[in-house]
């Protein structure tokens, strides 16, 4: 006989409770196994495909981990110093381009920027907050990355942590399949399969499409000639999870220091323009539903909710937890929602499965 439903709650309340506190207690210790686990889950598709060829895991796993550096020591030599120059330069440019703007609403409006007005003030206040605390966000980002995630982490025991996770991915999860309670192993594993799947379409299919769209960004609009394209770019590709926040986001971002940069030449920003265009077209109507497919549950509202819950609570660590467990968390709701219909305090007595 299964254990009463009160017991059950105890002891996953239990479970639940054990692992927020731990998250508490011990973000910064566990940051690099989690983030060595984020890479594993994500490549252990591949890894699995190559064994289908004919590979060995050990040799699957050796020759990501291989392709894995060489694309990290790449990004760190090429790409890196050049995007935090740009972003840097963005930043000191801030107050300029206000001044620009300035004049602009001076020429247009004069007595909407005469030296008294409200709207002048803001516009100054507003170019010289950005370049002070836009500094000191990235030198407090740096500094915090350094000491957070110091070279030993990044070189060492993230890529060691996750080339044994892929290497001993599937003897995990048989392992961890062995210890489910023998009553509940079969919704467990409904449950479990749900929660994968919504992950592998949200983490490994969003996250594909914001790294291409990042790229395509990046390298249309440097080679457009704009300023800052990297980072722009980057911005874009970034955020590009959020539906309508990412491309807006970006777009606006772009045409904006377009307006700057090509005032008047409005071919030039008629490009900048076409190439969140095409981006936008693409995205929609061949890599989302190539690469993310249908809908996983996760609304818009419901993520931006829990990144900014858990990352309040447990700091990066919780940024990094927040979409899986806002998935496992949509997930079990929508199985509690169906187990509540199917029973008899959403049907009542007598129901004859009739509305």
């Amino acid at each position: 006989m299964g254990l009463p439903v009160q017991q059950q709650a105890k002891y996953w309340g239990i479970t639940a409770a054990v692992i927020l506190a731990v998250l508490w207690l011990l973000g910064d210790v566990i940051l690099p196994f989690i983030l060595g686990g984020a890479i594993a889950y994500f490549l252990d598709p591949i890894a699995d495909r190559l064994q289908r060829l004919g590979l060995s895991r050990a040799f699957a796993t050796v020759l990501i981990t291989l392709l894995a550096i060489l694309v990290f020591f790449v990004m760190a030599l090429l790409v890196v110093p050049t995007l935090i120059r740009q972003s840097i330069a963005l930043v000191n440019f801030a107050p300029q381009a206000f001044n620009d703007l300035q004049q602009v609403l001076t020429e247009k409006f004069p007595s909407l920027m005469d030296s008294e007005s409200t709207l002048r003030q803001s516009l100054q206040s507003l170019g010289e907050t950005i370049r002070a605390k836009g500094g000191a966000l990235l030198n407090g980002l740096l500094t915090s990355a350094l000491s957070l995630l110091n070279i030993l982490v990044l070189v060492v025991i993230v890529p060691v942590v996750a080339f044994y996770l892929l290497l001993d991915w599937d003897n995990m999860v048989a392992k961890v399949d062995e210890l489910l309670p023998r009553e509940h192993r079969d919704v467990i594993r409904q449950l479990a399969r749900e929660i994968d799947k919504t992950l592998s379409s949200f983490i490994r299919g969003q996250g594909t499409v914001c790294a291409i769209q990042g790229a395509y960004y990046a390298a249309a609009l440097m080679l457009a000639g704009l300023q800052f394209g990297l980072v722009v770019g980057f911005v874009a590709g970034l955020i590009s999870f959020i539906p309508y926040i990412g491309a807006v986001f970006g777009g606006v971002l772009a045409i904006g220091l377009a307006l700057f940069q090509f005032w008047g030449n409005w071919v030039m920003i008629g490009i900048i323009v076409v190439i969140f265009v095409i981006g936008q077209f693409v995205e929609g109507n061949i890599l989302t539903p190539k690469l993310v497919g249908e809908s996983v549950g996760l609304h818009p509202v419901w993520l931006l909710f829990s990144l900014s819950v858990f990352g309040l609570l447990f700091g990066f660590v919780g940024l990094l937890v927040a979409v899986p467990l806002a998935a496992s968390l949509g997930v079990i709701t929508r199985f509690a929602i169906a187990q509540y219909k199917s029973g008899l305090l959403y049907k009542g007595p007598g129901h004859d499965g009739q509305n």
